[in-house]
């Protein structure tokens, strides 16, 4: 079998792996049009079985896939039937669902569009922490029951963004790029995440303190860890009891990493305001107090990437493969001794 370097005039024999729901969504004509410009790209329906006849041919001859959600496992058995891949190109976030020690032990490079998907959600949390600041929904709530204005002059100084302070769990590729958004604005930002030096934290242009300081001290908390086994119930019902009176808890990441009892608690109590993007359970029943509570605004998971955002996970997975292919290399790797760090 003779394998082809990536490198000038290089068109690695490519194939798509995902759901049809996802390929429908994420790859328009256009954009297959671009990647086939830069590979050779197999016809036909994306592959979300690999185990057909027909993804088994497939497989004998790719050099790359191009994957989103509902990709299949890349397990031994699938790589077994894939002798010539050498790259895996994501057009999501995380690559834990399908990429498998396998596919690092084999030496295949991984590229994800995770830092194209962290823009909409650090986009979404600095909408949500400047709302939250001038207490718009409450107020709007108010408003639209009384149908006539309050006495502006005698606004409390607990509204308002100016001089507040936002606390950040956790430096991830969104937590950093909430960091960055915040910049322009007269906020304070603390930082909690123990894998960032105070050097590092320097350099972010935030204070670095410990979990406890950084619930106590801040107006808002957004949380922005992964979903691991030593970051499950993180957030647990002392840190939520120690947050000040009206302060807000921003959850972008995964509610399992919330103590999902304690802050239901604290939010019933009107202690706290929570802005919830994600639950634990994902979807809470439909009995659950926290959708009536008007001190929770809870999303449907829709802080990511959705509508004509997806064209940006596109563009960067298009960017990726024509990098690869011409022996550039990724600009967006993935990182085994990483992933144990990633969502």
């Amino acid at each position: 079998m003779t394998l082809h370097l990536p490198g000038p005039g290089f068109r690695p024999r490519t194939a798509l792996a995902m759901s049809q729901g996802a390929a429908a969504a994420v790859l328009d004509g256009a954009t297959l049009d671009a990647f086939r410009e830069i590979c050779d790209l197999a016809d036909g329906p994306v592959l979300d079985d690999l185990s057909t006849p027909r993804a088994k041919s497939l497989l004998a001859e790719v050099d790359l896939l191009v994957t989103g959600w509902g990709c299949p496992v890349l397990d031994e058995e699938v790589l077994r039937a894939a002798p010539r891949l050498r790259a895996v190109v994501h057009t999501a976030g995380s690559v834990r669902g399908h990429v498998t020690d396998a596919c690092w032990e084999r030496g295949i490079e991984v590229s994800s569009a995770a830092a194209a998907n962290a823009l909409p959600v650090a986009e979404y949390t600095l909408a949500m922490i400047l709302l939250a600041g001038k207490r718009v929904l409450e107020r709007a709530r108010d408003f639209r029951v009384a149908r006539k204005r309050d006495d502006w002059l005698r606004t409390p100084d607990t509204v308002g963004n100016y001089r507040s302070t936002v606390g950040i769990l956790s430096a991830s590729l969104i937590g950093r790029r909430v960091i960055e958004l915040l910049r322009p604005h007269d906020i304070g930002v603390l930082l909690h995440d123990p894998y960032v030096s105070d050097a590092d934290a320097t350099e972010l242009g935030v204070e670095r303190v410990e979990l406890a300081e950084l619930f106590a001290r801040c107006d808002t908390v957004s949380v922005h860890t992964p979903l691991l086994p030593t970051t499950r119930g993180l957030v647990d019902r002392a840190l939520i009891d120690a947050m000040p009176a009206g302060a807000m808890l921003i959850n972008t990441s995964r509610g399992a990493v919330v103590d999902q009892g304690a802050l239901t608690d604290a939010v019933l109590a009107g202690r706290i305001r929570a802005v919830l993007d994600v639950t634990d359970p994902e979807v809470l029943p439909a009995d659950h107090p926290l959708w009536e509570c008007e001190n929770a605004l809870i999303t449907p998971h829709l802080a990511g990437s959705q509508g004509n955002e997806w064209r940006r996970l596109a563009d960067l997975a298009l960017a990726e493969t024509a990098r690869w292919a011409s022996g550039t290399g990724f600009l967006h790797p993935v990182r085994r001794e990483r992933l144990a760090f990633l969502a």
